[in-house]
């Protein structure tokens, strides 16, 4: 394991996948220094709820301080950088915010990490930067064709990240993931929202467009994606997908979970969750094959059997309480 004994910077350690990404690091033996947003309160996010928190050296700043990234990346030898904004739909709301955390953000920790010699930088990317599939299975080489404030600011970051590489030999590789999920997710995704709604006794649920597809991997998985990529010797400058080559409609999805909650649901299309009508990505699908070429890595766990685990997270009381399945969360 080319990590164990490293120091791994995480951005959004606080985060969904950064919270799971921590743990995983640390049970590789890494040193992992964790970044989570500043708040007054002094809170961690999820990352209060991992096993191995005595263990990482939490720091909480803000990537958009040029000065605090180049603190940040001070003595790291790799940087996995999720720290973003990226609930779509608050992206037609407040645009700039998603441009000064998700570009500026990149670049200035581009910059630190450039003034301090890191070894490698991950920079988390996402399968929205594709909008709406021109072919499938999508690999790497299809067309950027973002369709909402979020994709568009996801783009540029990749391109900031990119062009380090080129420009200063910033050893910089992108992951791609697909549509990621699992315990801890933000009920602005549509499986915990779909989760939630029937966790809190309802058979009708609601939601936005019920065709559109989607490619899911379960986060544990995604982890281990990312994982492979920093183990990588070559690539550096390249793009790899994470997914699991597979594809289900949202109406499907409903369905599957109302089968394994013991439910027979309802989806019902609520205007105020739908996105502008040319905004809507209406197809994805990943082709992994590049990153499993390069490293041997595909996908583990069955969406089924991830949904099972999923389910059996949120039900747990102590978990369900930290959302709100009454109001719809951008």
């Amino acid at each position: 394991m080319k990590l164990a004994g490293k120091r791994v910077l995480v951005t959004g350690a606080d985060g969904f996948i950064g919270s799971h990404l921590v743990e995983s690091l640390a049970r590789e033996g890494a040193n992992v220094r964790a970044l989570c947003q500043y708040n007054s309160l002094n809170t961690w996010g999820w990352l209060e709820r991992i096993s191995s928190l005595d263990e990482i050296d939490v720091v909480t700043g803000d990537i958009r301080d040029a000065h605090f990234c180049l603190k940040l990346t001070k003595d790291i030898d790799y940087v996995f950088h999720l720290a973003a904004l990226i609930a779509i739909p608050y992206s037609y709301q407040a645009p700039e915010s998603f441009v000064d955390t998700n570009i500026r953000g990149t670049l200035l920790l581009c910059q630190g990490a450039l003034a301090n010699g890191i070894s490698k930088l991950i920079h988390m990317s996402s399968s929205e930067v594709y909008g709406t599939a021109q072919y499938v299975p999508i690999d790497e080489k299809h067309p950027l064709t973002p369709q909402s404030p979020y994709s568009a600011t996801k783009v540029a970051a990749d391109a900031i990240a990119l062009s380090f590489n080129c420009s200063y030999s910033l050893p910089v590789v992108i992951a791609r993931p697909f549509n990621t999920y699992g315990p801890r997710q933000s009920a602005r995704a549509v499986i915990p929202t779909i989760i939630t709604q029937v966790a809190s006794g309802k058979n009708e649920i609601y939601l936005g467009d019920l065709s559109p597809t989607r490619d899911f991997t379960f986060v544990e998985d995604t982890c281990r994606g990312l994982l492979a990529i920093a183990e990588l010797d070559s690539g550096l400058g390249e793009v790899f997908h994470i997914g699991s080559n597979h594809e289900i409609c949202v109406g499907q999805l409903v369905s599957l979970i109302g089968e394994i909650m013991g439910r027979e649901l309802k989806p019902i299309t609520v205007d105020s969750r739908l996105r502008p009508e040319a905004s809507e990505v209406h197809r994805l699908k990943c082709n992994n094959d590049k990153l499993k070429a390069a490293t041997g890595f595909e996908p583990s766990i069955s969406l089924r059997e991830g949904l099972e685990r999923t389910v059996a997270w949120f039900l747990k009381e102590s978990n369900l309480s930290q959302y709100k399945a009454h109001l719809y969360n951008l």
